[in-house]
C-alpha cells in the first residue's frame, strides 16, 4: 500500500480502540473497522458519523456523554470483531455449541443484544467491585482495628486512591500474560503508531508506521489513570469521609463507609468531566513540560496496554484509518490489502 499525503498540515482528529484480531478508527465524519479473518484477508466496514449533539462538544460535560458512548460502541464493535475473526469459534466446544444453539432458538436476533447488556452489567459490576468497594472496605477494616486515639481518615482518600492505582496496574499486568489479550495489546501499539505517523505528516506505509512510537497522550489507559490520580486530591479535599460520616448520623463506620462510597459514585461525573478536559489538552499541547508531567503517568502505563505490532497488524491498522482520513489528506495508489466483505453500512 502507497499513501501519499497531500501536504495538508492539519491534523486530523482521529481516535481508535484495539479489538480482537482487529482495530476500529473514529474520524471526524467518519469510522471504520478492520479485522483479520481466518484466510488472511482484512474484513473492512466503514460507516458515516451522525453530527454530534450540543452535550458531546459542551465544555466539561462533554466528558461524560462521550466516555458512555464510547464505552457502548467499543463494546459492540469488540463483540463484532470477535465474531469476525472467527474468535468465538475456537472458543467453543460441544455444550457450549449446544448452549448457543439453545440461546439461538430462545433469543433469536435479540442474542446479540441480551449478551452486550450482560456483558456491560458484568463488566460495570466488577469495576465497582475492584475500584470502589474493596478499597475502600480494606481501609474501614484497618481504621476499625486501631485504636480510638489514632485518626486514620485524613488519609483514607489518599489510601484508596493508591490502592486502586496498584489494582489496576496489577489487573493490566496480569492480564497482558495471557495470549489473546496480549494480541489486542498488540493492535492497540498498531493503532497508535498508525495515528502518530499521521500526525507527523508521514506517508503512511507500514514500513514508516512501523517506526513510530506505540505511546500515545490521547490514549484511554492515560484517560484510566489520569481519573483514578485526580481523584485522590479531589476526595481530599471533600470536607467529610467515613468518620465524619459516622460521628454525624450517629452510625458505625462500616455504614458511614457504604454512604461514602455511594457519594463517590455520584460524584464520578465530575471525575470523567475534568480528566476529559486535561486529556484533551494534554493531546492538543503534548509539547508543553506542564502537560508532558500530566501525560507521563498514563503514558508509563502504556508500556503495559501497548506491544510492538507486527507488519501483519499494522497492515490491518491503516486499513482501518485510511477510510476515515478527510479526502483533501490523501490519494491512495496501488491497493494491496486483501480486502473482502467491505461495506459503508455502519455494523
Amino acid at each position: 500500500m502507497k499513501i501519499i499525503m497531500n501536504g495538508n498540515s492539519k491534523q486530523a482528529k482521529i481516535g481508535g480502540q484495539a479489538l480482537f484480531d482487529g482495530i476500529m478508527m473514529r474520524g471526524e465524519k467518519r469510522a471504520a473497522m478492520a479485522v483479520r479473518k481466518k484466510d488472511g484477508s482484512i474484513h473492512v466496514e466503514e460507516w458515516e458519523l451522525p453530527k454530534k449533539k450540543w452535550y458531546q462538544k459542551a465544555f466539561f460535560i462533554r466528558g461524560v456523554f462521550n466516555f458512555i458512548l464510547q464505552m457502548k460502541d467499543g463494546y459492540k464493535y469488540m463483540m463484532k470483531s470477535a465474531e469476525i475473526s472467527g474468535y468465538l469459534d475456537e472458543e467453543e466446544g460441544e455444550t457450549a455449541g449446544r448452549f448457543e444453539k439453545w440461546l439461538t432458538e430462545k433469543l433469536g436476533d435479540k442474542l446479540m443484544s441480551v449478551v452486550m447488556v450482560l456483558g456491560v452489567i458484568l463488566g460495570f459490576a466488577i469495576t465497582l467491585l475492584l475500584f470502589m468497594f474493596i478499597p475502600s472496605f480494606i481501609f474501614t477494616g484497618i481504621d476499625y482495628l486501631m485504636p480510638e486515639t489514632v485518626d486514620l481518615s485524613p488519609y483514607q482518600s489518599l489510601f484508596e486512591g493508591l490502592l486502586r492505582i496498584a489494582i489496576f496496574i496489577t489487573y493490566v499486568a496480569l492480564s497482558s500474560l495471557v495470549k489473546d489479550i496480549r494480541k489486542t495489546f498488540e493492535y492497540h501499539g498498531a493503532e497508535h503508531k498508525t495515528i502518530f505517523a499521521n500526525e507527523s505528516g508521514a506517508k503512511l506505509t507500514v514500513e514508516n508506521v512501523r517506526n513510530y512510537k506505540r505511546f500515545h497522550p490521547r490514549c484511554g489507559t492515560s484517560f484510566i489513570f489520569l481519573m483514578l490520580a485526580i481523584s485522590i486530591i479531589f476526595y481530599t479535599l471533600m470536607p467529610f469521609d467515613n468518620r465524619v460520616i459516622s460521628e454525624a448520623l450517629g452510625i458505625n463506620t462500616f455504614a458511614a463507609s457504604a454512604i461514602w462510597t455511594t457519594i463517590r459514585l455520584a460524584l464520578l461525573p465530575v471525575l470523567v468531566g475534568i480528566s476529559y478536559e486535561l486529556l484533551k489538552l494534554a493531546g492538543r499541547y503534548d509539547r508543553n513540560i506542564v502537560m508532558r508531567i500530566i501525560s507521563a503517568p498514563g503514558m508509563g502505563i502504556q508500556r503495559l496496554t501497548t506491544k510492538d505490532p507486527t507488519d501483519d497488524q499494522l497492515e490491518v491498522a491503516l486499513a482501518a484509518f485510511i477510510p476515515v482520513l478527510p479526502d483533501e489528506q490523501l490519494t491512495v495508489d496501488n491497493e494491496q490489502l486483501t480486502v473482502t466483505d467491505k461495506t459503508s453500512d455502519e455494523p
